[in-house]
């Protein structure tokens, strides 16, 4: 194989493909990127077992074929080229010639047929939405994924999709997220798979916030995300995900309505003297008034104080404050609503005049 392509141009699939590039590897292959030179077409395959990236660009090349090449180190070195470079790739037998100008460098290669692929598998049915929806329905929930569990089914992001929504949800047992979106698919029955957490964050970094289309492709073990020049193939988590509408209460209690951005910067400077082992603070609601409290094993404590809509009984709940934060942090509204039973019982967290999230959130004992 042998291809002349400018630093640009190889940059961008590069960057594209090295999120499943781990940088510690039991097999050495898992290590490289495949190249694929056929067609006028450049192939670059990246995987981990669990998820492959595959990014294809225009390109001639001198001679056709595929080589392997070290993905972390390829990548180090077009980033240090200058802008303008152009770059001469050459394989030859366990080598890799990678030269630019005055610049060159032989690199170790794997045979290209002890590189892992996942084999072509049945797709059956598929959704076509936009990036821009799509990225909203993963950041809007995927920041409830367990980290970890040995239920490994919560370590992912449940995917629902019927003829006319797409919801997204994930829990760790200490809260809860749901997203969803209207539209009309292609599926035929209510189809429900569980993503896993890597998949979902490389669809984060990869998905832009615009109206240019991504389709997702599912099958019975795999899901196949592909946009214009990209593909991800990624295994699904087996196992069943938790019956989450028996834990999402219905919208009833008190309601107490905030400010969205007061709110998130009022526990933001109540949660400076909480620490990483400890990060409960109470909120006590009184009539049209929210009071944050916090304190920590050395004894120090804070409070805050803002104007809230409230007209219900005294309440005094603690909760984890990042779990709050987290939900503020993807609320798109400019209040939120709180509904809150009692001190003692999880509570719902909506964006203020919208249906289209959910949030339920566990209480601490402080």
């Amino acid at each position: 194989m042998q291809l002349s392509i400018t630093r640009e141009d190889l940059l961008k699939p590069l960057r594209q493909v090295i999120g499943a590039v781990e940088r510690q590897q039991t097999i050495p292959a898992l290590g490289h990127v495949l190249v694929v030179a056929e067609d006028g077409a450049l192939s670059f395959t990246a995987t981990d077992l669990e998820i492959e990236l595959v990014a294809c660009i225009k390109a001639s090349s001198e001679e056709e074929g595929s080589t392997t090449i070290p993905a972390r180190k390829l990548l180090d070195i077009c980033q240090a080229l200058p802008s303008d470079a152009s770059v001469d790739i050459s394989a030859t037998e366990g080598k890799v010639k990678v030269q630019s100008g005055r610049s060159r460098f032989m690199l170790a290669s794997v045979p290209v047929e002890d590189f892992p692929r996942i084999h072509e598998v049945e797709l059956d049915e598929r959704v076509t939405l936009t990036q821009g929806e799509f990225r909203g329905l993963i950041d809007r929930a995927s920041f409830a994924m367990a980290q970890q569990d040995v239920r490994y089914y919560l370590n992912g992001l449940l995917l629902e999709i019927d003829p006319e929504q797409t919801r997204t949800v994930a829990t760790d047992g200490h809260r809860l997220a749901l997203s969803q979106i209207a539209h009309s698919s292609e599926v035929e029955a209510d189809r429900r798979i569980i993503m896993p957490r890597k998949g979902v964050q490389e669809l984060q970094r990869l998905l832009v916030e615009d109206a240019s289309q991504i389709t997702l492709s599912l099958g019975k073990n795999h899901v196949q995300a592909s946009i214009e020049g990209l593909q991800m193939t990624s295994k699904l988590i087996e196992g069943r995900f938790p019956e989450y509408q028996r834990v999402l209460p219905e919208q009833e209690g008190a309601l107490a309505r905030m400010d969205t951005a007061t709110l998130k910067q009022a526990l933001g400077r109540v949660a400076i003297l909480c620490n990483e082992k400890y990060k409960g603070v109470r909120l006590i609601l009184d009539s049209d008034s929210l009071a944050i409290q916090a304190h920590n094993p050395e004894h120090e404590q804070a409070e805050d104080e803002i104007e809230i809509q409230y007209s219900g009984e005294k309440h005094e709940i603690g909760f984890n404050v990042q779990y709050l934060l987290d939900v503020l942090n993807v609320m798109e509204t400019e209040a939120v609503d709180f509904y809150i039973r009692d001190g003692n019982s999880s509570v719902l967290i909506l964006p203020a005049e919208q249906s289209d999230s959910r949030y339920v959130v566990m209480p601490m004992r402080l």
